[in-house]
């Protein structure tokens, strides 16, 4: 219905132009000169006029139709366009309203992931600390053995050094005090202790 009134309202505006057109054109040929009087003016004019109305009325009558359809198409083909567009638009605010709304959900899904990744660090950084400090206590353990071993063993060594030093000296006064006789006199008598044993 909206179609037809504007196809109609075109097409009168084009008859009233062409309508104007004739007017126009009969007032300036009658501005020319006062040859043939007012009667031969209208007789020249009454059959371009005449034939101008034909004109006029074939075309409306052959034209209106075609006219009319070429302006339906016309109109449909923009109210088409602009449905297309306006399907466009709500499909690209869709769009981009989901793309805002994946943003955010990639936005927590971050915020989640580094927030685990920095609970996940300090997991593993005190699980390092608690192995770390046991470690310690093992290597101070064994580094405790190790020094209590060296030093029974250093002084395991001490002492048979200082026995063979004791020895050496207690030897070297007894030679120096005994004399060859008692020596040999001391031997023998150690012979026979653990000859009399045996």
């Amino acid at each position: 219905m909206k179609i037809k009134i504007q196809n109609s309202k075109i097409i009168k505006a084009f008859l009233f132009f062409l309508f104007n057109l004739a007017v126009v054109s009969i007032a300036f040929g009658s501005g020319g000169g006062e040859e043939g009087g007012h009667g031969s003016l209208v007789k020249d004019y009454m059959w371009k006029i005449i034939n101008f109305l034909i004109l006029i009325a074939v075309l409306y009558k052959f034209g209106k139709k075609p006219i009319a359809d070429f302006l339906k198409k016309r109109t449909e083909l923009i109210e088409k366009t602009l449905n297309e567009a306006k399907e466009a638009k709500e499909a690209a605010l869709k769009a981009l309203q989901e793309a805002e709304d994946r943003l955010k959900t990639k936005d927590a899904e971050i915020e989640a992931i580094l927030s685990a990744a920095k609970k996940s660090g300090e997991h593993e950084r005190d699980r390092i600390i608690e192995e770390s400090g046991k470690l310690k206590e093992k290597i101070l353990e064994q580094a405790k053995t190790n020094i209590e071993y060296e030093l029974k063993h250093a002084k395991e060594a001490i002492k048979a050094e200082a026995v063979e030093l004791a020895m050496e000296l207690a030897e070297k006064k007894l030679k120096d005090k005994l004399t060859k006789q008692e020596q040999e006199k001391l031997l023998d008598e150690s012979l026979v202790k653990i000859g009399g044993r045996g």
